[in-house]
């Protein structure tokens, strides 16, 4: 099969002092992303859930397999049992699985097993990596799975601050649970992370320990 390509129709070129200032609304804006652990329980119109996903689908991936799969939960009695298992898992993580250095590590966010966001948001979104994909000729190996999956992730988060909504990543592990629960397939799919959606509570707070970010001299080489 011959490989087709388009023109490249869609790019727009700006000034370049339009460049930096876009760049440097761009980094306030997302400034003010914030993991928040107090949720409204307002409900969220699942069309802007469904755009935001459109979004994290656009994201650059390996071979463009696209290797991931969103499943959007609402339901409370599917968000309990996800809650069930997840403090489960967590009750055993605090209780000192978690390892001295990784507790000490958390004790500036305040964090602990309770886990009530995940009944009260309007929205969780299990997010899944896929090993292989199905097309008409058959099953086909998906490449860079973890990199291309992390990249959707972070085009999902952004989507849903610009939409004006809080998020929250959370990876208790084992997540198997969520393959069951969200009725995927084990054979092909694993959990990759569970992201909290919805409105911050009125009293939602953020640690003083996480407005703290690294400047750019740590973060930056330019070489």
């Amino acid at each position: 099969m011959d490989e087709q390509h388009f023109p490249l129709s869609d790019f727009i070129e700006y000034p370049t002092d339009e460049m930096l200032k876009r760049a440097q609304d761009n980094y306030q804006e997302i400034k003010r992303r914030h993991s928040i652990r107090k949720f409204s329980d307002r409900p969220v119109d699942k069309a802007i859930i469904e755009q935001a996903i459109l979004a994290a689908g656009t994201a650059p991936n390996g071979a463009n397999h696209q290797p991931w799969h969103f499943v959007a939960i609402q339901d409370p009695e599917v968000k309990s049992q996800i809650r069930q298992q997840a403090e489960a898992i967590e009750q055993a993580f605090y209780g000192g699985r978690g390892g001295e250095e990784w507790l000490d590590a958390l004790k500036p966010l305040g964090t602990n097993a309770n886990k009530s966001y995940l009944d009260t948001a309007p929205w969780l979104i299990a997010i899944f990596s896929q090993k292989r994909m199905n097309t008409d000729n058959g099953d086909k190996t998906n490449y860079y799975v973890h990199e291309s999956v992390g990249i959707a992730t972070g085009f999902l988060i952004q989507a849903l601050h610009n939409a004006g909504l809080g998020t929250l990543t959370h990876t208790p592990k084992p997540m198997s649970f969520l393959t069951e629960i969200c009725q995927r397939n084990p054979d092909n799919e694993r959990p990759y992370m569970l992201l909290v959606v919805g409105y911050p509570a009125e009293d939602a707070t953020i640690p003083e320990h996480a407005i703290n970010k690294k400047p750019l001299n740590e973060i930056l080489t330019v070489i």
